[in-house]
């Protein structure tokens, strides 16, 4: 099959992320895959994924995703390019993909994934009605969680069309022997997440103001929210044990060199650097939300979402005691196996031979009908 997958950019974020290690897998098993970023900015992301052969068209250079540029660009590459599948991810591409393949007249089928178990849009009213009818032009909804899948269906009515396939990632890559930090005094908390308003690191720097002197927190990403998160840091006094590493390609030697993962977040999908952190061999930290809860529950530990002490009180009570460190740990890693990309890849794959067998069945069935009166 040719597939073309589009996603607003390659910046930092999990599905970004996702795009590197899923389409080199959905090549490796015999389909020629290429990417369509609406904001072709080179990055890490950008560099890692153009580095497999995969190769990257881009609609523009930076500015507003939704501009209505990106909708015309998209239709014009459309008309040009035949694929069997086209699918999008993030909401800008989730809009601009049904109206651009109505405009071109291209013939792909649609399918798209849905990243997170909510989003702001389902609050207002008025943008329901977009929302249902743009769901309805895909011919396959991938929903990354349960969770997001039960949000979803909610919200637009169950459809025989959404799937759940869970995320995953390389986890091998991330596997570390599990740590002892028996006779250790001093403690590294890392937190990998873009700086955007669905996560929330302003929680766990504000537990660092209640943490000794030898705790200290490490920030991975970038992005809008930095600034301000820079600045909270300063007015709590703690900022000369917040460090800020921006985005990086050495996340496996991060966590290495780490003692405890956290993810702070208002909202999830199913989170990659989840289950990342959990394949480390340290403990993982999350906020108890949806996307979150169904992963790390019963391997993790979780904390009410905004609770600084609770998030304070869980970080230290792991680091105090040694046995119970290792034990979470351990679940922790034995969970994340179960999340491999290659698990995820093949069911992509299958996802897609079937709606393309389905869908050339039909095209046959009345091309032969046609046939008889022709």
């Amino acid at each position: 099959m040719k597939i073309l997958h589009i996603i607003t950019s390659l910046r930092t974020g999990g599905a970004e992320h996702l795009m590197v290690d899923l389409l080199p897998r959905l090549r490796g098993l015999g389909n020629e895959v290429e990417l369509l970023v609406f904001d072709g900015q080179q990055t890490p992301f950008y560099e890692q994924l153009e580095a497999t052969g995969i190769l990257i068209f881009s609609l523009s250079m930076g500015g507003n995703v939704y501009h209505p540029r990106n909708l015309w660009r998209l239709t014009k590459f459309l008309h040009k390019h035949h694929y069997d599948i086209v699918h999008t991810h993030n909401t800008a591409c989730q809009l601009f993909a049904p109206l651009a393949k109505i405009l071109s007249g291209n013939h792909a089928r649609l399918v798209t994934t849905e990243h997170n178990a909510t989003n702001r849009r389902r609050n207002k009213w008025w943008l329901k009605p977009i929302d249902k009818w743009m769901y309805s032009r895909y011919d396959k909804i991938i929903c990354i969680a349960d969770q997001t899948y039960d949000n979803l269906t909610a919200y637009i009515g169950k459809k025989n069309n959404i799937n759940t396939i869970y995320n995953g990632v390389e986890t091998h890559r991330f596997v570390r022997p599990v740590k002892d930090i028996t006779g250790q005094s001093e403690y590294v908390i890392t937190m990998i997440a873009a700086f955007r308003e669905q996560k929330d690191q302003d929680t766990l720097i504000r537990a660092m103001t209640l943490l000794p002197k030898q705790y200290h927190l490490q920030l991975v990403g970038d992005g809008p929210r930095r600034p301000l998160l820079e600045e909270l840091a300063t007015k709590q006094g703690v900022a000369d044990r917040v460090t800020f590493l921006g985005i990086r390609t050495d996340i496996p030697e991060i966590m290495e060199a780490s003692d405890v993962m956290v993810l702070s977040s208002h909202w999830e999908g199913l989170s990659l650097s989840s289950i990342e952190g959990m394949a480390s061999g340290r403990p993982f930290i999350a906020s108890e939300v949806d996307g979150l809860r169904e992963v790390v529950a019963g391997y993790g530990l979780l904390f009410p979402k905004g609770d600084a002490q609770a998030l304070a009180s869980t970080i230290s009570g792991l680091c105090e005691d040694p046995k119970r460190y290792r034990q979470v740990a351990q679940h922790c890693q034995e969970r994340a196996q179960e999340f491999d990309i290659s698990v995820m890849a093949e069911q992509y794959d299958n996802l897609y031979l079937t709606d393309l067998q389905g869908h050339q069945i039909i095209f046959t069935q009345i091309m032969n009908f046609l046939s008889q009166y022709v």
